[in-house]
């Protein structure tokens, strides 16, 4: 179950990396950078750094670096404690 939420968080926000570059470089209507911060922090990390890093986008702000690195800290931890303790 938690591998499932993990994929689509993650799935979820490197769309949305992309989608929101994509609407920058159109000046059109963008995701809010607190959303795409949210979703990082909650499980989608690996996501948001793969999007970064494959659109360049965010790159030159180290707050979206730090947030999704945490998220996918978070979720090892959790991968951890179930291996433990279940």
């Amino acid at each position: 179950m938690i591998s499932l939420y993990v994929l689509v968080m993650n799935g979820w926000l490197f769309f949305l990396m992309g989608y929101d570059k994509r609407q920058a470089k159109h000046h059109r209507y963008r995701i809010s950078e607190r959303t795409l911060l949210i979703i990082g922090l909650l499980g989608g990390g690996l996501g948001g750094l793969c999007g970064r890093t494959l659109f360049h986008h965010k790159t030159r702000k180290p707050r979206f670096l730090i947030c999704y690195s945490i998220g996918v800290l978070v979720i090892l931890c959790i991968y951890w404690l179930k291996k433990e303790y279940l």
